[in-house]
Order: structure tokens, then C-alpha cells, then sequence
């Protein structure tokens, strides 16, 4: 299969600030000062991190602007979610779950997804492989490690292909904190895991018997992607009314922040240092680890960067309405599906030999040293 080409040539913009890679491969359509901008505000779903560095990307290589906006983008807060924010109006667009997003449209919030950027999900369980555990129908009375709210749903249908009921006597099911220190401490058999997040909690950490840092060898890594209960996870949704009124806002910002994440596939190191101009405490090496780790979570899509794959949305659904996080199945008004269609042309137009699919990905290799204590 050929490879794609993945950096296309952009129309020339001035623009002070912008890093020097981006001299290199251009920025989108030149606007005159003249031109206004339209104001969007991006609501994440968590703090600042490489799971966000695409959109980052976009605003700090001009990409937003030079396709005519004025991005604020605002992290993620535990008094809110990105639902809550986008339907009072304080953001146009969030960025979330997809069955996080259902859940709040079966509550009457007319929210609609407008582009799906991760293709897979990055939901794992994992466990020692000393533990002998081989697959996830081994968990049969161990002490497994869930998250509550919708995130448990996954492993709980996984576990269903194997006989194993989660609500029964036959597994003792461990309401988890969003950290593995109980797995670390031997405490669970088996923990929930993000693979670009807790996972390197794991890989950070060193074995106290033996002084070195943990490896894959020492983990047996179930990801519920490819036991066929994985269900999608961040992608870009607004409110019904707006986008109404905002169509054409919405396919620009879409298109822009594809060429975001279009970059980060190829200069995981430029933009997980971009992302630190946003967030300066965080760890060069660990953000350039997630990066490396949520680009296989875009990258290859067969239909494009952010067209929803219809059989992922149905079995989302499905997963969503069995294990009742929502009470209806979703309409087909949940999902625009023309949006990032529209987007994937735009772009195109704009930026010469782009490639949009990613047939070609390949991971690069990103060794996460242990923390110092």
C-alpha cells in the first residue's frame, strides 16, 4: 500500500510567534489585517496534556487563524463537564466521550457530535504477567479494577464474551482512583487503564524487588479495542442551535484542527514540546510518550480523520443502552456525519497533497524513564 503524503503544501501567512517549523511547511490561506475573525472556544474534557496536542498545534502553528478564527481553547475542570459548559453557551465547541455526549443528549441537551477524531479506543485492563492471567476470562474471582460513571462498560461487555457477569459474586469488582498504585501494590489482579495515560504509571514505576524500571514484559495488556467492546472516545460535538447558525465556522475549525493532529502524527517531539507552552510543569518525555501512544488512536482511519466509522457508533450505542448509561437509542441526529466530510475537502483545498487517512502510520519508538523519588 502506497504511503500517503502526509505534509501538504499550505498557502503562505505572516505571523509573529510561529514556530520555526512551521516556516517549513506553510500555513493555511493568507488573510488581510483587515479580515475579522470568528471567536471559538474549545472545552476539553481534561487538563492540558498530549491528548489535546493536536488542537494546541493548531493555534500555536496558525493553522486556526489562517483559516479565519480566534481560538480560546479551555482546560478541562472538575466542577463541570465539557456537556455542561458547551449547552450554558460558555464554549461553542467540547471535546469529549462520545457515550458521555449520548448520555447528555438522552438527558434533552440537543448536543450533536461534529467530528470523531479518535478512531479506537484507549480503554485497557491489565495485569501482572507473572499473575499467569492469559485473557480476560481469567478474571474470574479476582479482584479487578474498574472506574465508575460509564467507564467500567467496556470491560463489562468484554467480560460478557466470557461467561463473566461483573454484577456477580463470580468476580470481585473494585471501584478503582484514576491512578494504579493499587496495582502496583499487588492489591488488584487485574486495573482499568487509558493506553496513553496510566499505562506509563506502570512503565514509570520501578520494581522494588528488583530496583529496575517495570517493562512490557512484565504486563499483560488487554485493550478492549481489540476484544470488540471498545467504544469512542474524544471527539469534537456543539450544540444543535449553534451549529445551525455557525455551519461553516464549525467545518473551518474542524479542518483546522485536523491539520493539527495531521502534524503531531509525524512531529511528536515539536508538539509535545507545544504542548508545555501551555502547560510548563508537565514532563517533556512523558507528554512525547502519550503523544506517541494517542496517535495510534487516530491514526490509520480508512474513512478519514474525524469521520465516525458507522459500526463503532452502533456498537457504542449499543454497549451505552445495555448497560443503561442511556435509556433510548440515539437518533440519527446524535451525529453529523457530513461535517467532517466537509472539513476533509476544505482542508484539502487549502493545503496541496495532504493526506487525511494515515494508511502509512507507523508508531515511533518513545522509552519513558522511571521517576525520581
Amino acid at each position: 500500500m502506497s504511503r500517503e503524503r502526509r505534509t501538504g503544501r499550505l498557502r503562505p501567512v505572516l505571523r509573529c510567534g510561529v514556530l520555526v517549523a512551521a516556516a517549513a511547511i506553510g500555513l493555511a490561506a493568507q488573510r488581510t489585517p483587515s479580515t475579522s475573525l470568528d471567536h471559538v472556544t474549545l472545552q476539553l474534557r481534561a487538563k492540558t496534556s498530549a491528548e489535546f496536542a493536536g488542537y494546541y498545534a493548531a493555534k500555536a502553528l496558525g493553522y486556526y487563524e489562517a483559516f479565519g478564527l480566534e481560538v480560546t481553547i479551555k482546560p478541562g475542570r472538575a466542577s463541570s463537564t465539557p456537556e455542561q459548559v458547551v449547552a450554558a453557551g460558555r464554549a461553542e465547541i467540547g471535546v469529549d466521550w462520545l457515550p458521555t455526549v449520548l448520555a447528555a443528549r438522552d438527558t434533552g441537551t440537543d448536543l450533536v457530535s461534529i467530528a470523531q477524531v479518535f478512531a479506537r479506543s484507549a480503554m485497557a485492563e491489565i495485569a501482572w504477567r507473572s499473575s499467569g492471567i492469559t485473557s480476560l476470562g481469567g478474571l474470574r474471582n479476582k479482584r479487578v479494577g474498574v472506574w465508575c460513571c460509564g467507564n467500567q462498560l467496556e470491560l463489562y461487555a468484554a467480560l460478557k464474551k466470557y461467561g463473566i457477569d461483573a454484577t456477580s459474586k463470580g468476580i470481585k469488582i473494585v471501584n478503582q482512583p484514576f491512578n494504579l498504585d493499587g496495582f502496583l501494590h499487588h492489591d488488584l489482579d487485574a486495573a482499568a487503564a487509558l493506553t496513553y495515560d496510566q499505562l506509563s504509571q506502570v512503565l514509570g514505576a520501578r520494581n522494588p524487588r528488583t530496583g529496575k524500571p517495570y517493562g512490557a514484559k512484565d504486563l499483560t495488556v488487554f485493550r478492549l479495542q481489540k476484544e470488540g467492546t471498545g467504544m469512542l472516545e474524544d471527539g469534537m460535538f456543539t450544540k444543535r442551535s449553534w451549529l445551525d447558525g455557525n455551519r461553516d465556522v464549525a467545518m473551518r475549525f474542524v479542518a483546522a484542527s485536523d491539520r493539527g493532529w495531521i502534524y503531531c502524527e509525524r512531529h511528536v517531539a515539536e508538539c509535545a514540546a507545544i504542548v508545555l507552552r501551555y502547560a510548563p510543569t508537565l514532563d517533556l518525555g512523558r507528554q512525547a510518550w502519550r503523544l506517541n501512544a494517542v496517535n495510534q488512536l487516530v491514526w490509520p482511519n480508512t474513512h478519514g480523520i474525524g469521520v465516525m466509522d458507522p459500526a463503532a457508533f452502533k456498537r457504542t450505542a449499543s454497549i451505552a443502552l445495555r448497560y443503561k448509561l442511556i435509556k433510548s437509542r440515539p437518533s440519527s441526529k446524535a451525529v453529523d456525519s457530513r461535517l467532517p466530510v466537509e472539513a476533509i475537502a476544505y482542508l484539502k483545498s487549502q493545503a496541496e497533497g495532504i493526506g487525511v487517512r494515515g494508511l502509512g502510520y507507523r508508531p515511533i519508538t518513545v522509552r519513558i524513564l522511571p521517576r525520581t523519588r
